[in-house]
């Protein structure tokens, strides 16, 4: 965790931006996978760490503005708990950890809403992921747990994600600590992939260097030679020769920021003139991406920007034709480009959509779009300093989309479809920095991880070789 004074300042700032009401945060408890004793990996929930920082299950915090206290609620350990999992420091020990003073047992809390209850104070709460954190809520507030995320605090939410969206420098560098871990993973995936490999031989020696270096996944690992699947978490593929790979993952830092990196390599090693070419378009639409991120710049811009830049691209490959302006505003690139651009980073590897995509991504200034493509892009408002974005456009043939939108003669002014019979089963190609919004322009966070042509072939393995 940072220093006490870290949260110290970050609660105060809460306080001072809400000026009223009690504020109440939700640890996460242990999760079982398949009977109570055989637990998930735990991982605390974002805003709790953001405010209080203690990766431990369990805990509840209380912030009351009026009266200036911040009282942390937790179970101490019993005997049989220190038999199993070894000495656990007091509640309140841990407390003074991140300079709080008050404490009290999980009891405690119920006692102190059902007092602020009878003075008419009501308490204020954040969106709810987890159903047993939505059944506290109905034990503490009397608020049925299939309807508690109706009655959140929209205040409380605005001021969360305006505080957690723009990253201090300690975050950044605990951002940039994840990514040196996938530095490693990507260089090795992509020394130890070769032709006839299954998938999951390379997936599992990511992990474990993961694992060596002491680190989780920030999600669940995405490497398949179906790369136009976006979130294909299956590694039963063989990597046959002449095909792509497409690799995205994150890891963690010590205080549980993350990182999110794509990239995409031949699993020869070398890439085929086809492979080539579509690769360049995708890496051209995201340099130019990166170069147009700066303060003020709406991401929604940017992101058309990428479109234009890639749907060029295939004009020249002879897969688009018509004016290139004219076809994005159509929706025309949306066959080959399904989703965003790109979304905020952070303690969330998606941050803070749990708080609500639209609040964290969108404003009064920017609605979210229903056209099909557009209308998944989780970031659109403008860039402030501070905020760590990813920069991932991606080139994805999907035969069954390509079959659909060939029936219904969609786009077809913008769209030879004859043309792209010939990539039916070419995969996809995504790659994908992160990058932090300076006060002037923006900077690329991280190690350099091979990114061009050139890089990637002289790391990837050559034939097997």
């Amino acid at each position: 965790m940072f220093d006490r004074k870290v949260y110290i300042l970050r609660r105060a700032a809460l306080k001072r931006r809400m000026g009223k009401g009690l504020l109440l945060f939700l640890g996460n408890e242990e999760s079982p996978m398949n009977y109570p004793d055989n637990h998930y990996a735990f991982r605390q929930d974002s805003t709790f760490l953001y405010y209080f920082g203690l990766h431990d299950p369990g805990l509840a915090a209380l912030i009351d503005v009026e009266e200036d206290r911040v009282t942390l609620f937790g179970p101490e350990a019993t005997l049989d708990d220190v038999v199993w999992t070894g000495p656990v420091p007091s509640v309140a020990d841990r407390a003074r950890s991140v300079g709080i003073v008050e404490t009290g047992p999980p009891e405690g809390l119920a006692d102190r809403l059902a007092g602020a209850s009878r003075q008419g104070r009501s308490v204020q709460f954040l969106p709810q992921y987890r159903m047993d954190n939505r059944m506290k809520l109905e034990h503490l507030l009397g608020i049925r747990a299939a309807s508690v995320n109706r009655y959140v605090s929209r205040p409380f939410i605005e001021a969360v994600i305006a505080q957690r969206s723009v990253k201090a420098e300690e975050e950044v560098r605990e951002i940039e600590d994840a990514l040196a871990g996938s530095h490693a993973m990507h260089t090795l995936a992509m020394r130890v992939a070769k032709p006839g490999m299954p998938e999951q031989e390379v997936v599992g020696q990511v992990e474990g260097e993961m694992r060596r270096q002491g680190r989780q996944v920030a999600f669940p690992i995405i490497f398949s030679v179906h790369g136009e699947t976006l979130h294909n978490h299956s590694y039963n593929n063989i990597m046959d020769a002449g095909r792509l790979v497409v690799h995205d993952s994150g890891t963690t830092s010590p205080c549980h920021y993350t990182s999110d990196i794509t990239r995409t390599f031949p699993v020869s090693g070398r890439f085929t003139t086809r492979q080539r070419e579509v690769y360049e378009v995708v890496l051209g639409a995201q340099q130019a991406a990166i170069a147009a991120v700066r303060p003020g710049a709406l991401f929604k811009d940017i992101h058309l920007l990428a479109c234009r830049h890639m749907t060029q691209g295939l004009k020249d490959l002879g897969l688009m034709r018509g004016d290139v302006e004219e076809a994005v505003a159509a929706g025309a690139h949306a066959v080959f480009f399904q989703c965003g651009l790109g979304h905020m980073m952070g303690l969330d590897v998606h941050d803070m959509e749990g708080l609500g995509e639209d609040l964290v991504g969108y404003d009064g200034a920017v609605r979210r779009s229903p056209q099909f493509g557009l209308c998944y892009l989780r970031l659109a408002k403008a860039l402030e300093p501070g905020y760590v974005v990813t920069v991932e456009p991606g080139v994805y043939f999907i035969p069954t989309l390509l079959d659909r939108w060939r029936a219904e003669k969609k786009c077809e002014a913008f769209i030879d479809y004859d043309a792209f019979d010939a990539y039916r089963d070419f995969g996809g190609v995504r790659v994908e920095d992160d990058v932090l919004v300076t006060a002037e322009r923006h900077r690329v966070l991280g190690p350099p991880i091979p990114l061009t042509v050139a890089e990637v072939e002289e790391t990837a393995s050559p034939l097997g070789l």
